[in-house]
């Protein structure tokens, strides 16, 4: 399919579905101007495998509308919240990746067997800035954010906060993501990102536009 017939048909799917733009790019972990970009500009030229693969699961479509080969029509939605047992009280969480992409429900990140979290829907409405699909989950590894998160925690990232001000955020580098604690001087709005763990070095005055957040940590459960 020619990639001009791509960029209308998914732009129709978003449409009719009454998604937007900046949503579907953070569900594929990518920038959030990332479909805008495809669609409206022809950047990237064609939707890599992986990203087309999870937009026909996410739209109910074969790939093939996306510019991919023939194939089945792609199943259940996989990184909107989804029912529990059929139950409208619940809803599950998808996992982020080391790298800061969004796993499919069905999928096991590294850190465990599990590829999603559920929690209770009015609960994660509530702490959620921009709609309970734009949290994830992260499993806390190694000990550089301790007292307050311990290896093994799992935590709830809100990828649809990320305004800069004091808290504690998930940073993305070149490699990896990490978790830090972000305070903003409040004269040269410059940023020290630091660990809670007096053992591991700080990020001193860094400008704010060094610094990729993933989003803001909004939640914190282990296992006693």
């Amino acid at each position: 399919m020619e990639s001009e017939s791509v960029r209308q048909t998914l732009d129709r799917l978003i449409q009719e579905r009454g998604d937007d733009y900046a949503s579907l790019s953070r569900m594929l972990g990518r920038n959030p101007t990332y479909i805008q970009q495809f669609i409206k500009r022809g950047v990237p030229r064609k939707l890599a495998e992986d990203d087309r693969r999870r937009l026909a699961a996410h739209f109910g479509v074969s790939e093939q509308e996306l510019g991919g080969p023939p194939g089945p029509i792609g199943r259940a939605v996989h990184n909107e919240p989804q029912l529990v047992s059929d139950s409208r009280d619940y809803v599950l969480v998808p996992h982020l990746t080391p790298d800061g992409k969004v796993l499919p429900t069905e999928a096991s990140p590294a850190s465990g067997p599990e590829s999603a979290l559920a929690f209770q829907a009015q609960w994660a409405r509530s702490i959620a800035s921009g709609g309970v699909e734009a949290l994830s989950v992260l499993r806390v590894d190694g000990d550089s954010m301790y007292p307050t998160l311990a290896e093994g925690d799992h935590i709830l990232v809100d990828t649809a906060d990320r305004r800069l001000r004091d808290g504690v955020f998930v940073v993305r580098t070149d490699e990896s993501i990490l978790i830090r604690r972000l305070s903003v001087n409040p004269t040269t709005k410059r940023v020290r990102a630091s660990c809670d763990n007096p053992n591991y070095s700080s990020w001193e005055d860094c400008p704010p536009e060094s610094l990729d957040l993933v989003g803001r940590v909004v939640w914190v459960g282990r296992r006693l």
